[in-house]
């Protein structure tokens, strides 16, 4: 005789509290767009002022395309320059984030050009420098954001704070890096000083205009310059110039 047997089911329980399974890394990447396009768009304050638009201390990157540089002598040393071109980010703006097409931007710029001559034709050529904001024109808008007069005021008020910047005393630099002896100078960038530290300076070395050193969180960094231990002994002798 046959003994009829009952299946038993048996439910495997879950415990509250128990890991949940990890996002996978397209989730990951999308919640990053996200947050990075919101905190894009959002209101922040910077010294009592506030903005919108990238953080501040993050940094863009870009590719320029063939453009064509012109370039009029005026005086013995001073020429009249143009330049038209257009520049393509290198990767990707986070989706939503940024301005609409159409929207429109002044600066001013202020920089070191460093020029190498290869042969008859060519050259190289690096810039070193400041760009400053003085108006925009949104995209819907045929009126800028602040009138003429009012951006030549405001481009008065940049360089005289450079003059006053220039005409301080700046660090003094002495040092050696790799049996070569350097003398100079580093400028402090007057913006980015506060209580008595500077987090950027215009770098002279041996008469030489070497760029702009930023502070980061390890470390000094020049754009342009690959070797971190000169940059980081270029750092260690503003260190030992600056008042203790």
């Amino acid at each position: 005789m046959k003994t009829a047997t009952k299946k038993t089911t048996v439910k495997k329980a879950t415990k509250r509290g128990a890991a949940t399974p990890k996002k996978s890394a397209v989730a990951q990447k999308k919640v990053v767009k996200k947050d990075l396009s919101k905190t894009y768009n959002e209101f922040k304050e910077f010294e009592g002022q506030q903005y919108t638009g990238m953080k501040i201390g993050r940094s863009h990157k870009w590719n320029y395309d063939a453009g064509v540089w012109r370039e009029t002598k005026i005086t013995p040393d001073l020429w009249e320059i143009s330049y038209a071109v257009t520049k393509r980010r290198a990767g990707r703006a986070p989706e939503g984030s940024g301005v609409p097409v159409g929207t429109g931007y002044h600066w001013y710029i202020m920089a070191h050009q460093n020029v190498t001559k290869l042969n008859a034709n060519d050259y190289t050529t690096t810039m070193a420098g400041l760009k400053l904001k003085l108006a925009h024109k949104r995209a819907d808008k045929d009126k800028w954001s602040l009138s003429g007069k009012t951006q030549r005021k405001h481009l008065i008020e940049f360089l005289q704070e450079i003059i006053a910047q220039l005409e301080k005393e700046p660090a003094s630099l002495d040092f050696t890096y790799n049996e070569k002896h350097y003398l100079g100078e580093a400028i402090p960038i007057g913006q980015t000083c506060h209580d008595g530290l500077c987090e950027e300076y215009d770098i002279i070395l041996n008469d030489a205009s070497m760029g702009i050193i930023r502070r980061m969180k390890k470390g000094w960094k020049i754009d342009g310059i690959e070797d971190k231990k000169f940059v980081g002994a270029i750092g260690d002798a503003i260190i030992q110039s600056s008042p203790k």
